[in-house]
């Protein structure tokens, strides 16, 4: 029994780290541009109709990870 407490709080120890490492995401400013170097990811929009929001995930060029979100039209292709 202590050896599986044991391993449900080291799982969950871990989970919380991992998610401690994904940089918190800030509101698009246009006044202020961004450094892209690569973007990690999109948020998907295809399936969205209309103004939707969208995160960006992306490596700035000294190697920083950020994330960004705006608001962008949905692509509206699975309603066609």
């Amino acid at each position: 029994m202590k050896t599986l407490i044991s391993l449900l709080l080291t799982v969950i120890a871990t989970s919380a780290m991992a998610a401690g490492n994904e940089p918190a995401a800030v509101e698009y400013n246009p006044a202020q541009p961004l450094d892209i170097a690569k973007v990690v990811s999109v948020s998907d929009t295809a399936n969205a109709c209309g103004v939707v929001p969208a995160t960006m995930e992306y490596i700035d060029h000294q190697g920083q990870a950020h994330r960004v979100t705006y608001n962008v039209m949905g692509d509206c292709t699975s309603n066609l």
